[in-house]
């Protein structure tokens, strides 16, 4: 053979190769061994809490969509905490995620000085349902608006204490956000959970508060609280005559609580790009919408790298706040 003719040849072998890698199938994430055995979605707070409701309604359907069993299982203290640690110390294979809310994922590694997890060790796979917070006033008040509000709280300092539902929450924050933009100074009284809030509300023990549209709206439709402000970017639906904070000149109020999936970071990618397809399947199912909206939250549905930098902002922003706040968590 001439050296000219080995040449040709030989420059032919990597491009018939090429040609042939373009005839083989893509692999899709269809293909990838995921779920091989059951998918446990671990919670941070006790049954009956609004995380552990979001995550047994996505569990039942996401179950019915990927052939295997999604169990729900409860890991509670800590805000969250000992759920996001348990979850760190399994294998990062996607068959365990975590089911976090947005003080845990966003306020927590700022209020906490010995976290035994970081944010960098886990991976967004959906923030799935969304909901403002709204500020709302015992009856006592005698106050329907937030300039009423105000006037209130300047003629009544010495009773200026508002209820969360639990220090290093959104709820709290907002209070602090609200007493700092008002020029008052504002005492804050943590319960812990939203119901206990609403029910000290509802007695009178604190007098306004920001709380959780789910646990607040049925007292505020019965006239037992009343719905001075909600803290989203628009009105919600539910409070279609509620005003938001943005509307009435508070634009840096803005808040939302959200619940959602989140994985191991060092899960594999295409184990991971499964769980993400699997987890937008599941809240895009007409049914799991209609059962989230009846408990007074929204689809959001970022997912993925996009619900990755919504956390980091997140991040940077609460932890600012709670620098400003000096509050500080203990487990």
């Amino acid at each position: 053979m001439r050296l000219s003719q080995w040449r040709v040849r030989a420059r032919a072998v990597p491009i018939a190769l090429l040609a042939l890698s373009a005839l083989q199938p893509t692999v899709s994430t269809a293909a990838i061994p995921w779920p091989q055995h059951p998918v446990t979605l671990v919670v941070g707070v006790p049954p009956g809490s609004a995380p552990d409701a979001y995550a047994r309604a996505v569990a039942d359907r996401m179950s019915r969509n990927i052939g295997q069993q999604v169990i729900v299982e409860t890991r509670s203290g800590a805000n969250g905490n000992v759920a996001a640690e348990w979850v760190q110390r399994l294998p990062a294979d996607g068959h365990t995620l975590w089911i976090a809310a947005q003080s845990m994922a966003e306020i927590n590694p700022s209020a906490y000085d010995e976290l035994r997890w970081k944010p960098a060790e886990f991976s967004g796979v959906i923030k799935g349902a969304e909901a403002p917070l709204v500020l709302v006033a015992h009856p006592s008040m005698a106050v329907h608006g937030m300039d009423e509000l105000v006037v209130w709280l300047k003629a009544h300092p010495d009773q200026a204490a508002y209820g969360s539902f639990g220090g290093g929450t959104a709820s709290q924050f907002a209070g602090y956000l609200l007493a700092e933009r008002l020029g008052i100074q504002m005492t804050h009284v943590p319960f812990n959970g939203s119901a206990p809030q609403v029910q000290n509300l509802l007695g009178g023990h604190v007098l306004f508060g920001f709380t959780q549209i789910q646990t607040g709206l049925a007292h505020v439709r019965e006239g037992r609280l009343i719905a001075l402000a909600t803290s989203g970017v628009t009105r919600w639906r539910q409070l279609a005559s509620v005003p938001t904070l943005v509307e009435l000149g508070y634009k840096d109020l803005i808040a939302t609580t959200w619940f959602g999936l989140i994985a191991r970071a060092s899960t594999p990618p295409e184990i991971l790009a499964r769980v993400i397809e699997a987890a937008i399947k599941a809240h895009q199912d007409p049914d799991l919408r209609a059962k989230l909206e009846a408990m007074g939250l929204d689809v959001a549905g970022e997912s993925g790298a996009a619900f990755d930098a919504s956390l980091r902002a997140g991040l940077a922003r609460w932890g600012a706040i709670v620098k400003a706040t000096g509050f500080r968590a203990t487990q």
